[in-house]
């Protein structure tokens, strides 16, 4: 059974590839019967800004909610506020 520093640097890494950024912050960690539940913030190009065709720096502030099993393997993320997208 992993640990809870394990399992945070295992959502960093994940989150990190997926979503293809450099900063991962968890925020937040719940133990549950059959593994973890995370919260983790990440800054992300602004979506309304990208869609105009804008170039910007501005970022948007999401928060990701991954669901690891107790072996660390990712077995949901969403943004919060939407659809669970399973790996």
């Amino acid at each position: 059974m992993a640990n809870i520093e394990e399992a945070r640097e295992a959502v960093t890494i994940f989150i990190s590839k997926a979503l293809n950024v450099e900063e991962v912050r968890v925020i937040g960690v719940t133990k549950v019967d059959d593994g973890w539940e995370m919260e983790a913030e990440v800054y992300e190009e602004s979506s309304f800004i990208k869609s105009l065709g804008l170039p910007t720096r501005v970022k948007d502030r999401n928060i990701y909610i991954v669901k690891l099993s107790d072996n660390l393997e990712v077995g949901s993320y969403e943004l919060q506020g939407h659809t669970a997208i399973s790996s």
